[in-house]
């Protein structure tokens, strides 16, 4: 089992950048892939990065690609999500997901509580 704490969330103007970070519990931190999620009110919860348990590929949601990049640090048990040129519409409640083996699965994840973000246009 693993825990997840996200930080880092908070409110800035658009064009500006925030750095998203999931800190993991446990000793088996580098058995597991790592999502960051997202979901705005109104909307379903989106995949927007991943990264796989040795850090070596990692996928971007089209919406994000070239703005956002997620890493991972295993030294620190942590995942991070850089997250550039900020847009309104990446206003949503960010959640990292960690499951067992090559992907994240969403139905079997472990889930942390999230952290806010808001892009002021």
């Amino acid at each position: 089992q693993v825990q997840l704490v996200e930080s880092g969330g908070g409110l800035v103007q658009a064009g500006g950048s925030l750095r998203l970070s999931c800190a993991a519990s446990g000793r088996t931190f580098s058995s597991y892939a790592i999502g960051w999620f997202r979901q705005a009110p109104g909307n379903e919860r989106e995949l927007v990065a991943s990264i796989s348990r040795s850090g070596g590929s990692a996928y971007y949601a089209r919406s994000v690609k070239d703005r956002f990049t997620i890493s991972r640090d295993s030294a620190k048990n942590t995942v991070y999500l850089q997250m550039n040129s900020l847009k309104p519409e990446d206003t949503a409640l960010y959640f990292c997901a960690a499951s067992l083996g090559l992907y994240v699965d969403p139905k079997s994840a472990y889930w942390g509580q999230g952290t806010q973000v808001t892009v002021s246009s």
